[in-house]
């Protein structure tokens, strides 16, 4: 079978070490009587600078890509600046549809030596038999670097939710299928295919930055049919992934803190805030308004020398989100967060704890 593969490459305009991870999500939008399909993309991008910018280049065609970028977030003591891309065009799908980010170099000192950026999307566009619609993309985020004590055994919960109703499994990248360049998965962490990432404390001597470059794809609850705008049919079953998406970031491996008890040097969320991996539902343009508390009595204490944030994004988000500080006092009072839902596509706020 003819497969047409459509590549989009991002080349950077530098290739000094500057990068701290990406993601890439699609969904479509509408389906044409000519069977293209218009298809809006979502992405992150972690530099170490607001100013580092790319260019998208398609091959061999795929209609106007003007990306809109604007900051999501950027880190206080200025290592990292994060910023949402967004892209609408029009494809026209012969089965396979790939989109490659590659480019310049990580930041330095990455302990698990990876050097250069690589990461593939793979877009599936056919209808499905059990929605009538295009697949849409797993969807996920998070911000450019998550810290963690060396002495302190951690599990990350990442988000990850499919629109269809696919369940989403996660992994680390291949080299075989091109998906970073190494990918080379860091030793101290362990991965379940439920998305649980698993920090194994380690000693001093494994303390540092590592590039963390997952997968996340989307499998059916039961065997579904594709249907291509040329006619042809394709089976997915339960064990067959629809389609993939990046998630790729950095994973400080601090010095260690006199306690790994959450609520201590480790910032712990507490009521009202809402459960992990929790869905709150919107409207577009209707504000949603969640609040949020934590604490961390020791973050900013001597011993610990260290702060604790509350990350608060996602796409548009409005003025009154972003980062907020805890754990300068030993329970931070509940602060109300808004988000607005401007595009059907968005998928909406999360929470990260981090300490820096």
């Amino acid at each position: 079978m003819l497969r047409l593969v459509l590549l989009l490459l991002l080349l950077s305009c530098t290739h000094a070490t500057h990068f701290l991870g990406t993601m890439m999500t699609y969904y479509p939008k509408q389906v044409h009587t000519d069977g293209s399909v218009t298809v809006s993309f979502r992405y992150k991008l972690g530099f170490t600078s607001c100013s580092h910018f790319d260019f998208w280049y398609c091959y061999p065609y795929c209609g106007s890509l003007t990306p809109t970028l604007q900051k999501i977030d950027m880190e206080p003591s200025g290592e990292w600046c994060q910023r949402e891309g967004t892209m609408t065009t029009v494809i026209y799908p012969i089965i396979l549809t790939q989109l490659v980010f590659a480019g310049g170099n990580w930041i330095d000192y990455i302990q698990n030596n990876v050097v250069s950026w690589r990461a593939l999307t793979f877009v599936e566009l056919g209808i499905r038999s059990d929605t009538r619609k295009p697949n849409v993309s797993p969807q996920s985020t998070i911000i450019p670097a998550v810290r963690v004590p060396s002495n302190c055994q951690r599990d990350f919960n990442l988000m990850a939710f499919d629109p269809d109703g696919d369940n989403v499994e996660c992994r680390f990248g291949s080299d075989s299928l091109y998906e970073c360049a190494p990918c080379a998965p860091p030793s101290i962490l362990n991965l379940s295919s439920s998305c649980t990432l698993s920090f194994n404390r380690t000693n001093s001597t494994s303390e540092g930055p590592y590039a963390v470059q997952l997968v996340l794809e989307d499998f059916p609850q039961q065997t579904i049919t594709l249907t291509h705008v040329d006619g042809v049919k394709e089976t997915k079953t339960t064990s067959q992934a629809i389609s993939k998406i990046p998630l790729q970031f950095v994973l400080h491996v601090d010095p260690v803190v006199p306690s790994c008890t959450e609520g201590w040097f480790l910032p712990k969320f507490l009521p009202p805030t809402p459960a992990n991996r929790a869905r709150l539902f919107t409207k577009v343009n209707q504000p949603l308004e969640i609040s949020i508390a934590a604490e961390a009595a020791n973050a900013t204490s001597e011993a610990g020398g260290r702060r604790s944030d509350v990350v608060v994004g996602q796409g548009g988000v409005d003025d009154s989100s972003g980062r907020w500080r805890a754990g300068v006092e030993r329970q931070q009072p509940a602060e109300n967060r808004t988000w607005t839902k401007r595009e059907a596509d968005e998928l909406g706020m999360f929470l990260w704890m981090e300490i820096d």
